[in-house]
């Protein structure tokens, strides 16, 4: 199969905003966006997604980092959205269980061309190491809106704030990966009908 694979720039006046995506890649990750936490949960994205991201954004981050946060998921939505294709071949929909430690986590996906995101995730505190949590949200509307993607996301339990996006972020990679995977077994699952999706 040949490699899926998209580079989108995306300029306004809050950001300017580069990404590069292989969907069969192995995991590797480059970002340069200026929000640290962002960054750590993106490298999840990448690792547990088996794909390769390259993001370098520039934000108005000296007035905070919302434009930031949600403009890389909106160019990541994008991305996925030419690299994916007319979407033959891919199982369409993926789910994944990823716990760490006292957290545990269910995201859902369903590649279906139709926007729409579930995001139920309690988190304890509102900032991990002066990063705003409530912008999580922000990246995942921009992601589904730009994706074209059914997402769920659910915190199931979790007290470490951390931990909990952590497992959020490792979830969605698994999920994504199943969607997007043409070979079953790679997915661990067998399809119930061929071709349906």
């Amino acid at each position: 199969m040949t490699e899926r694979r998209a580079t989108v720039t995306r300029n306004t006046l809050e950001t300017q905003i580069t990404v590069s995506v292989n969907l069969d890649g192995s995991g590797t990750a480059n970002f340069d966006t200026g929000v640290p936490f962002l960054e750590h949960m993106l490298d999840q994205i990448a690792r547990h997604g088996m794909m390769d991201l390259d993001i370098k954004a520039k934000g108005d981050l000296h007035i905070d980092d919302h434009h930031t946060v949600e403009d890389i998921g909106i160019t990541i939505g994008q991305a996925f959205s030419q690299a994916v294709g007319d979407k033959k071949g891919i199982l369409r929909y993926g789910h994944a269980y990823v716990p760490l430690d006292e957290a545990l986590s269910r995201v859902v996906v369903d590649f279906s061309g139709r926007s729409g995101l579930e995001f139920h995730v309690p988190f304890t505190r509102g900032q991990v190491g002066g990063f705003d949590v409530d912008l999580f949200y922000e990246f995942f509307q921009g992601f589904v809106n730009h994706a074209g993607v059914t997402l769920h996301v659910d915190n199931l339990r979790g007290e470490n704030t951390h931990h909990q996006a952590e497992t959020v972020f490792k979830a969605f990679g698994r999920a994504v990966r199943m969607a997007l995977t043409a070979d079953p077994a790679m997915a661990g699952i067998t399809p119930s009908t061929k071709g349906v999706l």
